[in-house]
């Protein structure tokens, strides 16, 4: 009997003494984050699987998984033999798990989970959903940690001052920018339960977790105090000091609910409902009116400031000279030094780690050779890990944390001659990056009004990708983060001179090859005229196109003249940092089309 089975089996012993007939767990922590530490890592422990996204089902007689489409393989190789089973879409219909309990449960079924890890809008959507069957809800209950004899500690990394020079502002200054937001909403107290809002709030960092400089914390903002709820010898003593003296007020971590529960002075809380768990929401006193909204510090955030945007210019200049590196030694070498997707990720983190103020990577690193850069977030393991050839195409997706911001950045590449096939692919993807580089919009714009301009070349062409355009990216903090993003989804957030986003049209063809170009971009005012304000866009990452990739027939004057004058600045800033060998070798990448 394998140890999934064995845990399943006390799993549902547990249920049943509680008179429990389902149980749902969600690959999530009590911050909603995007990467959780081991601790939460709850169905990996239970079901032996490792991807970054998935839903867990238990009844007496059933066990399944629900997670999206990039793991369907990965999954069904990894729960083997668990007693769990993969719950796939059937046809066209993309049903969740919701969905399977409408179906599949009798009226009145007890249908429990731990509050401490699901949002309290996914709860209402649950039982709104399922309110014609007449659940009975426990969503306070922890079946888990009596079964899991050892499970890892909690993070307890130290924080560390993020130094005004990287900031651009003192942490008084964004407390008291944060509570003249909450003066106009008319808010007495204000929930924090995203780290990286406090982080950027209070002018810290730590490392609680592999890819975000963060320390777990929650926080509640007043009129004059903060409580920040920490673990204990958290800060060093400078920092501790510096906090009592602006009214930042240290309590254990695990005394948030609680305290919550006696808040007195006020009678309005602002709560972001997708970040706010189960729990901590229901600990709100019932006097208390609750404005759900967005976090005033991620609208705040969201917007880089001169300093940062300064510094952010020199992360790009360093994270390209890696890059730079990179490339060349793979085209020196490939054919006379064995190389693997595996191999050239350890290769990339070597060339990173001689850079200054280099802190990790932002995620886990992309190499993927030919059919398996047709997943967009493949990842090799040791499994999964194949050889280069000397022709085909190779995918990298790579980003980097630094004091002075966070990196995201996508190379597709060829290894020996591309086909026609291949250039068409990589010349429309091209294009649609300038097409929405090069966008003039006017203010108020939102992401889902211009996504089309990435790919429309595509789209014309019958081709399509199943992801985002583009995403927020934090200053040294979530390489994903909002609230602004481009996609057809209908995000309200308009996008704001300042806002820092990833622009990555791609093509996948599956068991072929896929092709993904992505820079970073940050908004600035272009003009104002009698019709209002208008935007535009500036790229600020920095490394070659592969122009053999490219079918110069498709590209119109515009396009060509953007890709040279970009290749231009690449050369210009990176330059200087090469040797001789490799100067040259990017002169002829650079060079006019």
């Amino acid at each position: 009997m394998s140890q999934s089975v064995e845990k399943l089996a006390l799993l549902r012993a547990a249920m049943k003494q509680n008179g429990i007939n389902v149980y749902i767990i969600s690959l999530s922590d009590p911050h909603i984050g995007e990467y959780i530490p081991d601790y939460w890592k709850i169905i990996s422990w239970l079901t032996g699987f490792t991807g970054s996204a998935a839903t867990v089902v238990i009844t007496d007689s059933f066990a399944g998984l629900w997670t999206d489409s990039r793991y369907f393989i990965q999954a069904e190789k990894e729960l083997a033999g668990s007693g769990f089973e993969l719950v796939k879409p059937v046809g066209s219909v993309n049903s969740g798990y919701i969905d399977w309990l409408s179906a599949s449960l009798n009226n009145e079924s007890k249908v429990a989970l731990d509050g401490n890890i699901f949002p309290i809008d996914q709860a209402r959507k649950m039982k709104e959903h399922l309110a014609v069957k007449k659940f009975l809800f426990d969503f306070d209950c922890d079946l888990v940690s009596d079964i899991w004899r050892e499970r890892p500690a909690l993070p307890d990394s130290r924080a560390w001052d993020h130094l005004p020079g990287f900031s651009g502002k003192e942490r008084s200054r964004k407390i008291s920018e944060v509570r003249e937001q909450m003066k106009k909403l008319g808010i007495d107290f204000h929930l924090l339960t995203s780290p990286d809002d406090i982080m950027w709030m209070l002018n810290i960092r730590g490392n609680d977790l592999p890819y975000s400089p963060l320390i777990f914390s929650f926080a509640i903002i007043g009129e004059e105090q903060i409580l920040l709820f920490v673990g204990e010898n958290r800060f060093p003593h400078e920092l501790a000091s510096e906090f009592d003296r602006l009214g930042i007020i240290m309590l254990p971590y695990e005394e948030t609910a609680g305290m919550i529960s006696t808040l007195t002075d006020g009678d309005t809380i602002l709560v972001s409902p997708s970040k706010t768990s189960i729990t901590l929401y229901n600990s709100i006193p019932e006097r208390f009116r609750i404005i759900e909204d967005l976090s005033i510090p991620s609208r705040l955030k969201a917007i880089k400031n001169k300093t940062e945007i300064e510094n952010i210019g020199n992360v790009m200049v360093k994270d390209g000279v890696a890059l730079t590196k990179f490339f060349y030694w793979i085209e020196s070498d490939l054919g006379i030094v064995p190389m693997t997707e595996r191999s050239l990720v350890m290769r990339l983190h070597e060339f990173k780690i001689r850079l200054k103020d280099f802190l990790g990577p932002s995620f886990a690193t992309i190499v993927a050779f030919n059919g398996h850069a047709a997943l967009p977030h493949y990842s090799p393991t040791p499994e999964s890990d194949v050889e280069l050839g000397e022709k085909g195409i190779l995918l990298v997706d790579s980003g980097g944390q630094y004091p002075g911001g966070t990196t995201d950045i996508t190379r597709t590449v060829a290894l020996g001659v591309p086909t026609p096939g291949q250039k068409k692919d990589f010349t429309l993807v091209l294009k649609g990056l300038i097409r929405l580089a090069t966008a003039k919009f006017p203010f108020g714009t939102r992401g889902y009004q211009i996504d089309i301009l990435a790919r429309e070349a595509l789209w014309d062409a019958g081709l399509n990708y199943g992801h985002g355009t583009g995403h927020g990216v934090g200053y040294c903090l979530n390489v994903h983060e909002g609230p602004h993003s481009i996609s057809p989804a209908m995000n309200k957030t308009i996008i704001e001179p300042g806002m820092l986003m990833s622009d990555e049209p791609a093509i996948y063809r599956e068991e072929q090859y896929g092709i993904r170009t992505e820079n970073l971009v940050i908004c600035y005012e272009d003009e104002e005229t009698e019709f209002g304000k208008f935007l535009k866009f500036d790229t600020v990452s920095l490394c070659y196109i592969d122009k053999t990739l490219i079918d110069k027939s498709l590209l119109n004057q515009k396009e060509i003249s953007w890709l040279n004058s970009y290749h231009s600045e690449v050369y210009e800033k990176l330059s200087p940092h090469l040797t001789d060998d490799e100067n040259i070798w990017l002169k002829e990448k650079t060079a006019a089309i």
